[in-house]
């Protein structure tokens, strides 16, 4: 479920900058996406901001991460297996509300920061 949450272009506008729709024609390395970021009161955007990524890797249910082109950063998933479950990485600092989103959504809770 976790994988999916990360991977599914309906499942990341549901936590991920929620209401900002993902295009991922395919899940492979080098397929070109499309990230719209949408106006919210996280971002001081007056209009949609849409945003070109290529794949960088996808090594199911341990990595998926994306390149975005025109800002030339790399943004890496990584999931790990715990004794308790698992527990998912983001490569840079502050993505703690997407991260608290995406654990909320996993856990069948309300999105903390929507």
């Amino acid at each position: 479920m976790i994988w999916d949450a990360i991977t599914n272009e309906k499942k990341l506008q549901q936590w991920y900058a929620l209401g900002s729709p993902w295009e991922i024609p395919h899940l492979k390395e080098g397929e070109k996406i499309t990230f719209t970021l949408m106006p919210s009161v996280h971002n001081n955007l007056s209009e949609s901001y849409p945003m070109s990524m290529t794949i960088h890797a996808v090594t199911p249910y341990k990595e998926f991460s994306v390149y975005l082109d025109e800002q030339q950063f790399l943004l890496t998933f990584h999931l790990h297996s715990e004794k308790d479950g698992i527990s998912v990485t983001i490569n840079s600092a502050g993505f703690n509300e997407s991260l608290a989103n995406l654990k909320a959504l996993i856990e069948g809770r309300k999105i903390p920061y929507a």
